[in-house]
């Protein structure tokens, strides 16, 4: 099958298109005709050797298409239903077929296939955070960094739809601004300007500066949840006794260790974020690229010039 591969760590120039074995799904497991394959900051990771992966490797953290084949055990999806799924566990979205975990994979009913792709990795990270980590409270406040890209356009809206009072984004520039304010959104800052605080929740994708200025503005009893380091800033130290001394929480979120473990509670997720996109009470915005232009999408997403979230056509 056609694959966009990583045959060594680097630059995007690396990214290859190759020919590779079509994988067969196990008990437990769904293959997937790939449609749109999402392209996220994750594969970036991969791409540069953060993440120790074999080589050569196809990556590709979330897709949409058509169930291929079903494993043993597995009795509630059939061929030809169309779907989106979390391919994060093992990766390999890139390509025509991919495999995954039948608990990760969520039927689709009326919801375009593009959009479909943009969902299971943002959109069901959006409701975990808030919801299973930072634990929201109906009328408490969140700031959220990184507002404008494909995780912060929907960590507004999850904001409202599980409650949250105040809303507040930063962005890395004047231009997203109002791409932010459509995601609900009460106020849009640059990042480099400190919002008006406390916040009960923040959420930070972007480390430095960004991470500590999150950590200062949590209220009493606030949650800080860690889920990325876009900016390559060095480590931010805290001091286990000035949480205590301020009842402050500082907590982490990784989506590919939390499917691992727990496959059922991210596959409810996706499922969740699936019915609210398809509701329309959750916005996705897509650009769609053609896979062979995945070293464009990562070029793109590198460089922070970003908003929505781009997506890659496979076979659509």
């Amino acid at each position: 099958m056609r694959a966009i591969t990583i045959p060594e760590f680097g630059g995007a120039d690396v990214l290859r298109a190759a020919d590779v074995k079509t994988p067969e799904p196990g008990p437990g497991q769904v293959s997937i005709d790939v449609a749109y394959a999402g392209a996220n900051f994750a594969e970036i990771l991969y791409r540069r050797g953060v993440v120790d992966v074999p080589l050569p490797f196809v990556p590709g953290i979330e897709v949409s298409g058509h169930v291929r084949a079903v494993g043993d055990g597995v009795e509630d999806l059939r061929p030809g239903r169309p779907v989106a799924a979390l391919t994060i566990v093992d990766s390999g979205g890139y390509a025509e077929v991919a495999v995954t975990s039948a608990d990760l994979v969520a039927p689709l009913d009326g919801l375009p296939l593009d959009v479909a792709a943009a969902v299971p990795s943002n959109s069901t990270t959006a409701f975990l955070v808030l919801d299973r980590v930072a634990r929201i409270e109906p009328g408490e406040s969140v700031l959220v960094h990184a507002a404008a890209g494909g995780v912060g356009s929907q960590l507004g809206q999850a904001a409202r739809l599980l409650g949250a009072g105040r809303v507040v984004g930063t962005v890395g520039s004047s231009a997203k601004i109002e791409a932010a304010r459509a995601f609900g959104y009460d106020e849009v800052v640059l990042r480099d300007r400190r919002p008006d605080g406390p916040f009960d929740v923040v959420v930070d994708m972007v480390g430095g500066p960004a991470r500590r200025a999150g950590l200062d503005l949590l209220a009493p009893m606030g949650r800080l949840v860690v889920m990325g380091n876009a900016s390559g800033a060095d480590d931010v130290g805290l001091s286990a006794n000035d949480l205590w001394f301020a009842n402050r929480t500082v907590s982490g979120f990784n989506l590919a260790a939390f499917s691992a473990a727990h496959p059922e509670q991210a596959g409810r997720a996706l499922r969740r974020a699936v019915a609210a996109a398809e509701s329309g009470t959750l916005r996705v915005r897509v650009e769609t690229l053609p896979l062979e232009r995945a070293a464009e999408a990562h070029r793109r997403i590198e460089s922070g010039a970003t908003t929505g979230k781009l997506v890659l056509a496979v076979a659509p």
